[in-house]
């Protein structure tokens, strides 16, 4: 195990985001699914959001064909800007504003979409020898309860990977990567409820599956992940998993740990999720929340 004095603090973060999104077709033809909004907020700022929260100001997003347009959100708009302070909306303008302030966004491209792993190798050169954050683009957690920070204060320690944990039921396991886990070691009792990771299927069937600890979609990685995606061969559909060449890493001997998520979690990954999470943190906004919950019970009674 690693000096823990010496080890480095992940200050940058990846997130991939070239997926096709042909869950949400036709509207991501032309509109990237990360850009959706949630209520007035993109998808997108919400992730980056989280990031910035635990501490992250270097943001990568692994980009393809088409979606420049996530790029332009976080850039500043001075025409928009200067009509908005005319007009004395310094509400709106600071929502407009807020983006470009939040992190420094780099971009890189992904040919084409060959596997989570295969986008996160082309993050080499940006991240170089250090530790980073990956975030999904589909899913966020809620800002009352934060999850990196702890991951990243646990991976400090380790120098390791740290994944972070979702208890699913039964007959979810199949569409998730699920870990298989021991205690962990007695000198990560103050980092919350983690585990040691021994293992890791991808979806495996359901009465196959090791625990029920799905890996949600947020990783502290070490820069020796890049090498292990380089030796690592395509697996499910074809791709270069992520998750094969932890599991690569694993079995070399890097420490691998997992802390459970017990907050809220809006997985806006499938149309189901996505509206849900828009009633949820429509619901919660204090401008809008009393009159929508008002309608939307008018409207289930009605509906019945």
């Amino acid at each position: 195990m690693p000096d823990h004095a010496t080890t480095q603090r992940a200050v940058k973060a990846v997130i991939p985001a070239a997926g096709l999104a042909t869950r949400f077709l036709p509207a991501t033809k032309a509109v990237p699914k990360e850009l959706l909004p949630v209520v007035d907020r993109p998808v997108l700022q919400y992730i980056v959001e989280e990031a910035t929260a635990g501490g992250i100001r270097d943001v990568l997003l692994v980009t393809g064909r088409g979606k420049t347009s996530m790029v332009d959100h976080f850039d500043r708009q001075p025409y928009l800007e200067s009509r908005l302070e005319a007009k004395g909306d310094l509400e709106r303008l600071a929502a407009v504003r807020r983006p470009s302030e939040l992190a420094e966004i780099y971009t890189c491209r992904q040919g084409e979409p060959l596997g989570l792993g295969h986008a996160i190798g082309y993050a080499e050169s940006h991240v170089g020898n250090e530790p980073f954050v990956v975030l999904l683009g589909d899913e966020f957690v809620d800002e009352a309860q934060p999850l990196l920070p702890g991951m990243i204060d646990l991976q400090s320690r380790t120098g390791g990977i740290v994944l972070a944990f979702l208890e699913v039921s039964d007959d979810e396991v199949d569409r998730y990567g699920i870990a298989s886990v021991a205690a962990a070691e007695p000198e990560f009792a103050d980092a919350g409820e983690v585990f040691r990771v021994t293992g890791l299927v991808e979806k495996p069937k359901q009465g196959t599956a090791p625990s029920n600890f799905a890996v949600l979609g947020r990783y502290v990685l070490p820069p020796t992940i890049f090498d292990a995606i380089k030796r690592t061969k395509p697996g499910a559909g074809g791709e270069i998993q992520l998750t094969d060449a932890m599991a690569l890493l694993l079995a070399e001997g890097t420490p691998v740990h997992g802390i459970v998520y017990r907050g809220v979690r809006y997985d806006t990954g499938m149309p189901l999720g996505y509206l849900q999470a828009v009633v949820e943190l429509a619901c919660k906004r204090k401008d809008l929340g009393p009159a929508f919950k008002e309608w939307l019970v008018e409207f289930v009674k009605s509906d019945g």
